[in-house]
């Protein structure tokens, strides 16, 4: 029987449910309905649907002025798709992450779909940073970003938040605020406000790339 994944059946902590599998179908049935997976390695995985949630709005992510320097002196090269297994392993390549080898399986299968997706930030030959995230219809799901030399996942993440629009996104879900998101602009929902307009932008035919 498959795993009922509602929002409604969150607890006060935002858990969903507990096992289940990470197919391709299995994840973009969480999507769709304000789901994603959170878990450690070895653990069950565990299904989430915050109260609050965090988003961006379009056209209010926060560039520093040295950021804004940073993108008009065009130090990093903007791709799209074209290394992200390299952007989900850097991404995974930190002491403590969700991320895990089941994870990363998980949302190659669901790139090689169509459904998750990358922009990566070069300088010069090496991969400097990048983000990746899931998008089904009008919404776009971050899930991850890292750098290896500095701006450059904000950098890849600006770029990002101006491409989506242009694409047809109309909902940008970041998840849970951190101080680090917190910093370049993302606020805080109600997960009722979330759903509603989640459901709006599933509406959308709307295309990555």
């Amino acid at each position: 029987m498959a795993l009922i994944l509602r929002p409604e059946h969150a607890d006060e902590h935002g858990l969903v449910a507990v096992g289940g599998d990470l197919r391709v179908p299995t994840l973009l049935r969480a999507y769709r309905n304000g789901i994603f997976p959170w878990f450690n390695d070895g653990d069950p995985i565990l299904w989430w649907s915050p109260d609050p949630r965090a988003i961006f709005e379009f056209g209010r992510f926060y560039l520093s002025r040295r950021l804004v320097r940073t993108i008009r002196a065009n130090k990093f090269r903007l791709t799209i798709n074209q290394a992200f297994g390299d952007v989900i392993r850097g991404c995974a390549d930190r002491e403590s992450t969700w991320i895990t080898g089941d994870m990363i399986a998980a949302y190659e299968l669901l790139h090689a779909a169509g459904h998750a997706h990358s922009i990566e930030a070069w300088h010069g030959d090496l991969l400097a940073g990048g983000v990746y995230g899931v998008a089904v219809g009008g919404l776009f799901a971050g899930e991850s970003m890292f750098h290896r030399v500095a701006d450059a996942s904000k950098v890849a993440l600006a770029y990002l938040l101006e491409y989506l629009p242009l694409r047809g996104f109309t909902l940008f879900d970041t998840q849970v605020l951190t101080e680090v998101t917190a910093g370049l602009g993302a606020i805080e929902i109600p997960r009722a406000d979330y759903l509603m307009r989640l459901q709006k932008a599933l509406e959308r035919p709307a295309t990555f790339a």
